[in-house]
């Protein structure tokens, strides 16, 4: 299926660049034809509008390394704040890196933007990377919806996810913290989140949670455990099931021979060659039947 186009031509062309204006900025260069400054580290602040959660110490250390041997390749993209800061708005890992590798300064790309549309830059940068999991996605779709009153319409419009996909996606925040840690963390997919969310109870997802992590169930296998929870066979139907597994194929012949005799449904109960027989009617010409056949007997 082609993916919905987000935003123009990505985050480039998102919006105009802004020239920098700060002391700590030297000479300007350019980057796919927008000016790039070197800005001092220590003047940059960390993106309040960041969906991704923890990164991978091992990771970041392997980026500063490839930053102190060739320099950041990909400036990263910020906006100017008051007091002559400026705020993150793409490329984190690749700030914290170079503070890592010693770099006194950071190629950067300023634009002038607002709350707004830094969010939908972050989260389109992030989701671009394909490196959120399920739970930093659906809590950047709610931080959308909260933060600036946008639609599951207007969120697919600008994150290029389908509605429905926006839907599921906030739907996990329904599921309990233990549960929600589980889908974070990789233990549980998506797919098995989505199979909790039809039970009612909280206690009972936390429960099927920890034993589809502890017997490595599939999504299918979960589906069917739920499925036997929400809608369980009518006990009727259990009891039947049971009776005609269990009865004597000799009791049972003998039910079918008093049927035919007596013209109404038989049902014998017998337990070591004792019992009982009921005999159902539906109408008092049954009743008199069976009276005539039972008398005719004598």
């Amino acid at each position: 299926m082609e993916k919905r186009k987000v935003l123009g031509r990505g985050l480039e062309t998102l919006l105009p660049s802004r020239p920098a204006i700060n002391s700590a900025a030297v000479a300007p260069a350019h980057y796919h034809g927008e000016t790039i400054h070197q800005l001092a580290v220590e003047l940059i602040d960390q993106n309040p509008y960041q969906t991704r959660g923890h990164m991978e110490e091992a990771a970041l250390q392997e980026l500063a390394n490839s930053i102190k041997a060739t320099g950041v390749l990909q400036p990263i993209t910020v906006r100017a704040v008051p007091g002559g800061r400026y705020q993150l708005i793409a490329g984190e890992r690749r700030w914290l890196a170079s503070q890592k590798a010693g770099k006194a300064t950071v190629p950067a790309i300023v634009r002038q933007v607002s709350n707004e549309q830094a969010m939908e830059m972050t989260i389109i940068e992030n989701l671009q990377r394909e490196d959120l999991n399920p739970i930093e996605q659906a809590k950047a779709f709610e931080r959308l919806g909260r933060e600036f009153g946008l639609t599951q319409e207007q969120i697919s419009q600008r994150t290029g996810k389908e509605r429905s996909s926006v839907a599921n996606f906030l739907r996990l925040l329904r599921l309990p913290e233990a549960v929600q840690a589980h889908v974070a963390g990789g233990h549980l997919t998506f797919g098995h989140a989505k199979a909790l969310m039809a039970l009612d109870s909280p206690e009972a997802m936390i429960k099927i949670a920890s034993r589809v992590i502890q017997t490595g169930l599939s999504v299918r296998e979960t589906e069917q455990i739920v499925t036997a929870l929400v809608s369980p066979p009518a006990p009727a139907e259990m009891v039947k099931s049971l009776q005609e597994t269990l009865v004597d194929p000799n009791v049972k012949e003998a039910e079918r021979q008093l049927e035919r005799a007596l013209g109404v449904r038989v049902t014998i109960k017998d337990r070591n060659g004792k019992g009982k027989i009921l005999l159902e009617y539906k109408s008092l010409e049954d009743f008199d039947r069976i009276l005539e056949v039972l008398d005719a007997k004598k």
